[in-house]
């Protein structure tokens, strides 16, 4: 697992040199690198953001715990029997301490992490939710401050949380800022990529997001390289599918396929390089492990793909526990923990950790109270960001009060965000590169904060 994203502008020169002379012998994938090269002689280098979405909206009441004993006891009043023990937890043990005297513990079963946090590579991020503005209990109660449409809602909110926009948003901050950034890959076609379907997300006004499986990419006519038995039969409708047309929408719609066939053939080729047997770290039997698995190997191609910039989305689901949540959510924390540090671990061995910066993110918290046997759909909730350029052994945002009715409460438990997504946002698409005049495209409401409090320094 290498990448040589560091090779020198004169090694650059010398392949620029030979590819000139090649003429167009030289093989598309080799060109490609050499454009991403050209773009890494600038001085940007590689970096890659992931976004790993928790869907169902995340109990924030069961991932970061109240430890200190005034708020642990509002935390065990409110919660009843969801409460985890406070013999069970850990205090992190910050650089800085929080205000008040506040302390949080991470869940028993995000271990993994925790340990990343006392080792500076992991930083909680405190009540992060959906925003068009700063807002006040007064002011969300007396309904003279927008806030985001449909709240509570699972569509309207995973929206919001990855576009700005409810359901039906037609491209998502992610996608964005890959439309800023795509121009300075040699393959454009791979700055978004997508391991778990399709997500608003990665939508761009102009780049299109790439979907990957956990083995690779997906095949177009399943890579059939016959049809009903005959091999001319299949070329034949290849032929079709890209050859160039008069009429508007079947010149597009080859257009269209010819990158499909072409780009396939071009990470199928690259990833045979970084078998998935070359990444040993992530444990078995856990779907989001199999997408940053994949990621890995994505990122361990990209200076032979051309690329110096890419977004990724990975998604786990099952986080809607309105019921079960005491015996389901530790093993839903578990396997989040465990993808995520083997991901972590392998940046590491492969040289690229303070390159690649992964984020939590989910439709909404939840209700801190109990519903019986669950939690409720809520709206602020607490996230974590990770790699080698996070500044860690730090929490980031302010500590909510802890409790049902209280100032940072809408009802039941349910806070106000305290720490838009846009403020979350903007950190890391800073440290992407995106400048600050930017920002405005990239994440539509963030001019409604003070310019200050764009970049919230876990960066």
């Amino acid at each position: 697992m290498h990448i040589h994203h560091d090779e020198s502008r004169r090694a650059f020169l010398r392949r620029a040199a030979l590819l000139g002379m090649a003429g167009t012998a030289a093989p598309f994938v080799n060109t490609l690198g050499a454009i991403g090269e050209a773009a890494a002689a600038t001085g940007s280098g590689y970096k890659a953001l992931v976004c790993v979405f928790l869907h169902g909206g995340n109990d924030y009441g069961n991932t970061l715990i109240p430890y200190d004993q005034g708020s642990y006891a509002a935390y065990a009043q409110t919660r009843a029997a969801l409460a985890l023990s406070r013999d069970t937890l850990s205090a992190l043990v910050p650089d800085v301490a929080l205000a008040g005297g506040r302390q949080y513990a991470m869940a028993p079963s995000l271990a993994p992490l925790a340990d990343l946090f006392a080792r500076g590579a992991v930083a909680p991020v405190m009540n992060v939710g959906t925003l068009v503005q700063p807002i006040t209990k007064a002011q969300y109660n007396a309904r003279s401050a927008p806030v985001p449409p449909k709240l509570f809602s699972h569509n309207d909110q995973s929206s919001y949380f990855q576009a700005s926009s409810p359901e039906g948003a037609q491209s998502g901050w992610g996608g964005r800022i890959g439309d800023l950034m795509q121009a300075g890959n040699g393959g454009s076609a791979l700055t978004c990529i997508n391991t778990t379907g399709n997500a608003v997300y990665l939508t761009g006004r102009q780049a299109v997001q790439y979907a990957v499986g956990t083995g690779g990419p997906v095949a177009l006519l399943g890579n059939s390289k016959t049809m009903y038995g005959s091999s001319t039969a299949a070329a034949t409708l290849r032929e079709l599918m890209t050859k160039s047309n008069a009429a508007l929408l079947a010149n597009e719609h080859a257009r269209v396929s010819k990158r499909a066939l072409d780009t396939y053939a071009q990470v199928s080729a690259a990833l045979a390089g970084a078998p998935a047997g070359n990444f040993p770290l992530f444990p078995s039997g856990n779907s989001l492990a199999d997408q940053l698995r994949m990621v890995a190997r994505m990122i361990s191609v990209s200076s032979e793909l051309g690329l110096s910039r890419q977004v990724f989305f990975v998604g786990m689901g099952g986080f809607d526990l309105h019921d079960n949540l005491v015996t389901q959510h530790p093993v839903l924390m578990g396997r989040v923990a465990a993808a995520m540090r083997a991901f972590y671990d392998t940046t590491v061995a492969m040289g690229v950790a303070d390159k690649v910066t992964s984020f939590t993110a989910s439709d909404f918290g939840r209700t801190l109270t109990s519903n019986g046997d669950g939690s409720d759909h809520g709206w602020g909730g607490m996230h974590f960001v990770m790699g080698g350029a996070v500044k860690g052994r730090r929490l980031y945002g302010r500590a909510p009060d802890v409790g049902a009715n209280t100032n940072d409460d809408v009802g039941q438990g349910r806070l106000i965000p305290t720490t838009s997504v846009d403020q979350y946002a903007a950190t890391m698409a800073t440290w992407f590169g995106v400048s600050a005049s930017d920002l405005r495209t990239v994440l539509p409401n963030i001019g409604n904060y003070d310019a200050s409090t764009w970049n919230l320094g876990f960066l």
